[in-house]
């Protein structure tokens, strides 16, 4: 039996920062980027901030929303759907974005590094 490794969660934003149906933007300690996102249902979602099909670090900006009840955001640039849970790219296959775990803890947003 292999022991699982703890995970590290960084506080990034009081939960009031992020507002149903939008992103806010978090740079890490490592300069990583993360994407916050907040549906309509109040559930908390971790996207790489890159966009990468236009290469630019944009998603946070993105349109938040769904696609048959699967929570996505499209990006400001091209527009590509991305699924929120998953990061797959609706609209382009083999696309992805790095997903990253997110909790609210104390009204407080935490992101998990890998």
């Amino acid at each position: 039996m292999t022991a699982m490794a703890e995970q590290t969660w960084v506080a990034v934003c009081r939960a009031e920062s992020v507002l149903r149906a939008y992103g806010v933007a978090a740079l890490l300690d490592d300069g990583v980027q993360v994407a916050i996102f907040r549906t309509e249902d109040d559930e908390f979602y971790g996207l790489s901030n890159l966009d990468p099909i236009s290469g630019a670090a944009v998603l946070s900006r993105g349109i938040v929303g769904d696609v048959g009840g699967v929570p996505v955001v499209a990006s400001p640039i091209y527009k590509e759907r991305f699924e929120l849970r998953t990061g797959r790219c609706l609209d382009a296959e083999n696309v992805r974005v790095t997903t990253y775990p997110v909790r609210v803890v104390d009204g407080v947003v935490h992101v998990s590094l890998p």
